[in-house]
């Protein structure tokens, strides 16, 4: 069975949207409602999808303080 890997959540503190009305923002960082847009419209492709889908997930269970920890961190 594959472990998780922490490098992807360090990640979601680090990079920054690339596009869009958020363009530089960081991951962590986007509004729930625009996460869940993308979640109705779908993620784009590749490791960029992963990481909204991942934060979408974060945030969407109540577990920012995953993300407030990492920011800490950094």
């Amino acid at each position: 069975m594959d472990q998780p890997n922490p490098e992807i959540l360090k990640e979601l503190v680090v990079h920054t949207m690339p596009f869009g009305k958020y363009k530089g923002r960081k991951l962590c960082d986007l509004p729930v409602f625009y996460l869940e847009w993308f979640a109705s419209k779908g993620f784009p492709q590749g490791k960029l999808g992963m990481q909204l889908a991942t934060v979408y997930e974060i945030k969407t269970n109540g577990l920012e303080e995953i993300l407030e920890g990492l920011k800490r961190l950094k």
